[in-house]
């Protein structure tokens, strides 16, 4: 049939809207490729190389038909091999193969070495064999070009690192060397990720390839909301969309086989099977292909604005980012830890166990393994670690890193050699060790914390659960607050929050936020004033108890207003301060303690104020009464059958009532 020039235009037409239409079943997404080696244009071998390069890709393209990974050798002279996404089909697997061994011998016609990535396969030769060798370089990235918000500073590395590491694990440990897997944020939304190695290499490397990518993925991809690592062994893909689940034909064997060494008649029998099983299925994708490439391959790294030049000499390791929150395998933990063995642990608080551990490198460090029961959610667990990673203070413990492995969430911080405030404090032997000195400095620590917190940071940030245990004391007895689990982070000019979920401990929390869920920087100066209360005395708020008080419900707070109120204040000093330390400072100490828990928030100071009230003997302001009418919420026997078997050591979780009363009872 003869076909004018306005026939053949018009078929051209109807093709390639026809192609287009299935565009995204016929052409495969390119990301990158890299040409390396490069051979000489008049070498006396170079048709030699590329006749057998020519065979060694039609070899790779033919078992692509019914293979997902396949890898080849031409006389020991050149090698080769391809791998498939572990999810796609058969027929996409043929397609990417095919496409990929063209324009990798198309862009690498001169070099000895290649690799090229797309989406779907990756194709790579070289003269070296390589076979069995996990390599990463050279690595290229790839973000999500599709995207209108490509970046988002609320898109946190750890969730990519929570969502990944697990999925290395799994693929590492399969024969496919392939896990897919996604993952809910704090927000709800999912992100999907996807691990994988080259089938040639065993689990040892490609762990070892894939972790390599992962940390080169914290300085390349941090905020953005789609990305892939691509290296000749392995690669990493993080994505907010779903990206996998290919279903349109029968999913590739996943069997090797060992590599070929063609002769003359089966070479000739390739190139034949290679035109029925290749050429026609995909003549008509190659000719959307030719007129789609022209537009588009033809810009290359240009295209979409999200493709790099392969990255090179970042040179970083797993276990120091140098100040940023860091991951630790759950191995190196357990290492550290001697298997989270009793010896090893430090104490135990509500959300789980800390163990002392050292690192390889001899750094001591303490790690805090959230119990199964723990309350404290991947929402939680997050906050903990990236906040902390944003505050830098001399007063605020620091976040090394942390561990997320199926039901285990671990955070590594650096190690306070004297543990909790409260192994001292309450302990009638270590007690002795807590002279004037040290509790002045520890009480100035903490001020100056809470106040770098409420204003001095980046962000205003309300503790909300700030007591004794939460205070770790270094080797010279410096203060260092600790537990950010519940904190809470304020913008702009807010000043106050509210919340359904009152988490805190027993004893510490202010009225407002206690009875109504109310909080603000004022709350932490009312667990402040608590804290500062019981330093000077020695005695704990919680269960206090008075043995020639009438009134057994009377708590810490209350006794220390009884005595100021009649003059007695003195008597509220623990025994061994009396005679060791400047009375008069003591005593002063006392009331700004009792203006830190006045019951109206308003009438509290501001930490800022608290210090400069610490270290001058300017008047003070007359405190009015505190809460008592928490006297009987704070007493550990009033209602213990309200709590649950997750409930663990003082702290608790409930509900405020909505009814916005006080009562006036003193």
């Amino acid at each position: 049939m003869y076909l004018s020039p306005n026939n053949t235009t018009f078929l051209l037409i109807l093709i390639s809207i026809s192609m287009l239409m299935n565009h995204s079943n016929c052409i495969p997404t390119y990301n990158y490729h890299v040409c390396r080696d490069p051979i000489l244009e008049n070498a006396s071998n170079s048709d030699i190389f590329q006749s057998e390069l020519t065979s060694l890709l039609e070899i790779l393209s033919l078992a692509a038909s019914s293979k997902s990974f396949y890898n080849a050798s031409i006389s020991k002279r050149l090698y080769g091999l391809f791998l498939c996404r572990g999810d796609v089909s058969a027929k996409t697997c043929k397609k990417c193969t095919g496409i990929a061994s063209q324009e990798i011998k198309s862009k690498c016609v001169w070099n000895s070495s290649g690799v090229i990535w797309y989406d779907e396969c990756m194709v790579r030769y070289s003269k070296e064999n390589f076979f069995g060798v996990a390599k990463t370089s050279p690595l290229a990235f790839v973000w999500n070009t599709n995207d209108k918000n490509r970046t988002s500073p609320s898109e946190t590395h750890l969730n990519a690192q929570a969502l990944m590491y697990p999925l290395i694990q799994d693929a590492s440990s399969r024969k496919r060397r392939f896990k897919l897997g996604k993952s809910t944020v704090c927000d709800g939304s999912e992100r999907y990720g996807l691990a994988q190695c080259t089938r040639d290499i065993n689990k040892s490397s490609c762990i070892s390839c894939l972790t390599h990518l992962m940390n080169k993925s914290g300085q390349c991809c941090q905020h953005k909301v789609g990305w892939r690592l691509l290296a000749p062994s392995c690669y990493i893909r993080y994505e907010k969309d779903i990206f996998y689940g290919d279903t349109t034909g029968p999913l590739i064997s996943p069997n090797t086989q060992k590599p070929v060494l063609p002769t003359k008649d089966n070479g000739k029998r390739v190139q034949k099977l290679l035109i029925f099983h290749m050429i026609i299925p995909i003549t008509s994708c190659l000719l959307f292909y030719l007129i789609w490439s022209s537009t588009q391959l033809r810009k290359g790294p240009q295209q979409g604005e999200g493709l790099t030049d392969v990255i090179q000499g970042m040179n970083v390791t797993h276990e120091d980012n140098k100040g940023e929150v860091q991951y630790f395998s759950l191995s190196t933990i357990k290492v550290a830890t001697n298997s989270f063995s009793d010896d090893n642990k430090l104490g135990e608080g509500g959300f789980g166990p800390v163990f002392k551990g050292k690192l390889s490198n001899g750094k001591e460090i303490a790690v805090k393994r959230l119990s199964f029961k723990s309350r404290q959610g991947i929402e939680e667990f997050k906050n903990e670690m990236t906040l902390i990673a944003k505050l830098q203070h001399k007063n605020l413990v620091r976040i090394l890193g942390c561990c997320i492995d199926r039901n285990e969430k671990l955070l590594v911080y650096e190690y306070m050699a004297n543990t909790g405030l409260d192994a001292f404090l309450f302990d009638q032997n270590k007690c002795v060790n807590l002279d004037w000195p040290k509790r002045e400095k520890i009480i100035n620590g903490i001020a100056r914390g809470l106040s770098y917190l409420h204003e001095d940071s980046r962000l205003k940030i309300i503790h909300r659960d700030l007591k004794a245990s939460n205070v770790l004391l270094d080797e010279d007895m410096n203060p260092k607050i600790s537990d950010f689990g519940t904190a809470r982070i304020f913008y702009s000019d807010q000043i106050e929050g509210t919340t359904e979920k009152v988490v805190g401990t027993y004893g510490y929390m202010a009225p407002e936020y206690a009875l109504e869920g109310s909080f603000s920087v004022k709350s932490d100066v009312y667990s402040f004033g608590v804290l500062m209360l019981e330093i000077l005395s020695g005695r704990k708020n919680i269960n206090f108890y008075q043995p020639e008080s009438r009134d057994q419900t009377l708590t810490l707070i209350a006794y220390a207003w009884r005595l100021w109120n009649d003059g007695k204040e003195q008597e509220f000093l623990d025994r061994l301060l009396v005679k060791a330390c400047p009375i008069d400072v003591a005593l002063r100490w006392i009331h700004i303690g009792l203006l830190c828990v006045q019951e109206r928030p308003k009438d509290r100071p501001t930490m800022s104020s608290v210090i400069l009230m610490l270290a001058s003997s300017t008047s003070l302001p007359q405190p009015l009464a505190p809460p008592f009418s928490l006297s009987n919420y704070y007493d550990n026997t009033s209602d213990q059958s309200s709590t649950t078997e997750e409930e663990e050591d003082d702290d608790i979780e409930f509900q405020p009532s909505s009814a916005k009363t006080k009562s006036n009872d003193t």
